[in-house]
């Protein structure tokens, strides 16, 4: 081959132009009404908020007797609503922070297990090869349908008795009760073929040529997982991490059924539905408990929002 030859072969062809959104559709996102539409969704969805905040600081007889709204014409505020609701009082022996400090105990284990066994999971399905590996991820894909009330049922049973195949005994009778150990196992199983599933589709689209220069350097997959994988799959890792945690932290359903409603155990969603449940419609006590739970939440998603939006966007373009 020629040395011109070789040079036209080696010239990179310019990239193509890639698609851009049309100038109608542009024209029109940026339009003052869209800009007015965007200014009234957020006015909508603040005031809510905006009428619970109010009523947290309200005394409990305005907030039981009138609307948040009358604080325009008969204005009175209180923070006695937070200091019952942190340092316990008459109605609520103990207060929120026993019940705080469990949710931590259960959300952060719940969304670390379900994120370490569902990347090493996803590794193995896409670089690892191995026969049924593709039937094994549309099993873990199918598993999402199941609806988590059909299997609150059989993990109470499995926790409570054991859970025995014929004279095959697979769970033993253990006493969980009490513990955070039933919480953490069933918000695991929850979440994990939806984790597999995304984490899954990140790791599967890394460049196999990363993959297999690794490999020719010598790399085993356990190096190629920690080493190449795990720090490319942050983003991804990260935006199911704040979702996992959102989840657990807001859960009730779980945890009336495997933890009950005592302080030991028992997180802040339940704590916030035994002031309801056991003293009646406590509006004041109620909004305040709630403000307190989402703290948390809020400064979970803003430390975090830069993974989350980098997750959300990774995958969708190439190059």
């Amino acid at each position: 081959m020629s040395v011109e030859a070789h040079q036209l072969i080696a010239i990179p062809q310019p990239d193509q132009p890639k698609p851009s959104i049309p100038v109608a559709v542009r024209k029109t996102l940026s339009s003052p009404w869209a800009t007015g539409f965007v200014i009234l969704l957020t006015v909508l969805w603040t005031i809510p908020t905006f009428g619970l905040l109010t009523t947290s600081l309200r005394p409990s007889e305005d907030a039981n007797n009138s609307g948040w709204w009358t604080i325009f014409t008969n204005p009175s505020f209180t923070m006695n609503n937070y200091s019952e609701v942190l340092t316990g009082g008459d109605t609520i022996p103990g207060g929120i922070l026993p019940y705080f400090f469990n949710s931590f105990a259960i959300a952060i284990p719940a969304a670390l297990f379900p994120l370490a066994l569902a990347t090493m999971a996803a590794y193995a399905l896409a670089w690892i090869p191995f026969k049924g590996a593709t039937t094994i991820f549309f099993v873990v894909f199918a598993l999402q349908v199941v609806p988590l009330q059909m299997a609150l049922l059989p993990l109470l049973q499995m926790f409570n008795l054991g859970w025995s195949i014929g004279p095959i005994t697979v769970v033993p009778d253990l006493d969980l009760s009490g513990t955070y150990i039933p919480l953490w196992v069933a918000h695991t199983m929850f979440a994990l073929p939806l984790a597999v599933f995304l984490i899954h589709n990140f790791i599967a689209q890394l460049p196999r040529d990363l993959m297999e220069a690794a490999r020719v350097d010598g790399a085993g997959h356990f190096t190629i997982f920690w080493r190449i994988v795990l720090p490319l799959s942050v983003p991804a890792i990260a935006s199911f991490a704040i979702f996992q945690f959102l989840w657990v932290w807001n859960d009730l359903l779980v945890a009336l059924t495997f933890a009950g409603g005592t302080p030991d155990v028992a997180p802040i969603t339940a704590y916030l539905a035994s002031i309801k449940g056991t003293y009646g419609a406590q509006l004041d006590l109620i909004t305040a408990g709630a403000f307190i739970a989402i703290i948390v939440p809020l400064i979970v998603f803003f430390a975090l929002q830069r993974f989350f939006v980098r997750g959300l966007l990774a995958g969708s373009v190439k190059g």
